[in-house]
């Protein structure tokens, strides 16, 4: 918990989030998304970097209060998930809702304590506050990195994209290059990268398989 209340990034976003669940409660509003519908589009699109013809374990950066697990259940049989989150409400909010389930753990924290098969990042770099653009991007590639390191088999994440129409931009967002990401992703992480572009949202998935 220090280390995320001495990092001025994590305890603004922990902050924000808390409130918004204080506000709207355990639901997409409650993670800062419009509703449901799209919610379970985003799960899956990030889950296509999973295999599911076999036993796997999951790290959900940002899990929130922990929505993926409920959507892992219905789709997947044998799998572990470890959900990570820097709002100790959220952990709070997930351990109740998932009490007694025996493949699912919560962790508070900024990264995950331990490497698994899949990592997931669903809307965590959506939200920058007062961070500059470059800063966050800055972020954004720390925290890419640390997908990768606790990845054995691949990552997925989704970010707002720079493409959105600019009428429905809001300044305190942060707005992606995707193509800038698929660059980087492709130089730095693996040759087996998926960009999707093409599911309805103003935002974008990047898939990659080591």
């Amino acid at each position: 918990m220090s280390s995320i209340a001495n990092d001025p990034i994590l305890s603004a976003v922990s902050t924000y989030y808390s409130e918004k669940l204080a506000e709207h409660g355990e639901g997409p509003r409650g993670v800062d998304w419009n509703g449901e519908e799209g919610q379970i589009l985003r799960f899956k699109q990030l889950c296509k970097v999973i295999d599911g013809s076999c036993q796997f374990t999951l790290n959900d950066l940002g899990c929130g209060y922990g929505a993926l697990y409920d959507f892992l259940c219905n789709e997947y049989g044998d799998f572990s998930y470890t959900g990570i989150d820097v709002s100790e409400n959220m952990i709070l909010a997930a351990e109740q809702r998932q009490k007694g389930s025996q493949n699912a753990r919560f962790v508070l924290s900024g990264e995950p304590d331990q490497v698994a098969d899949y990592g997931i990042a669903s809307g965590i770099f959506n939200v920058r506050l007062d961070q500059s653009d470059a800063k966050w991007h800055e972020y954004l590639e720390m925290t890419l990195d640390v997908l990768n390191q606790s990845s054995r088999v691949g990552f997925a994440f989704n970010c707002l994209t720079s493409y959105s129409d600019s009428d429905k931009t809001r300044d305190y967002l942060y707005y992606a290059d995707p193509c800038r990401l698929f660059d980087l992703c492709k130089r730095r992480y693996s040759r087996n990268v998926a960009l999707f572009h093409d599911y309805g949202l103003y935002e974008f998935t990047m898939i990659v398989r080591k």
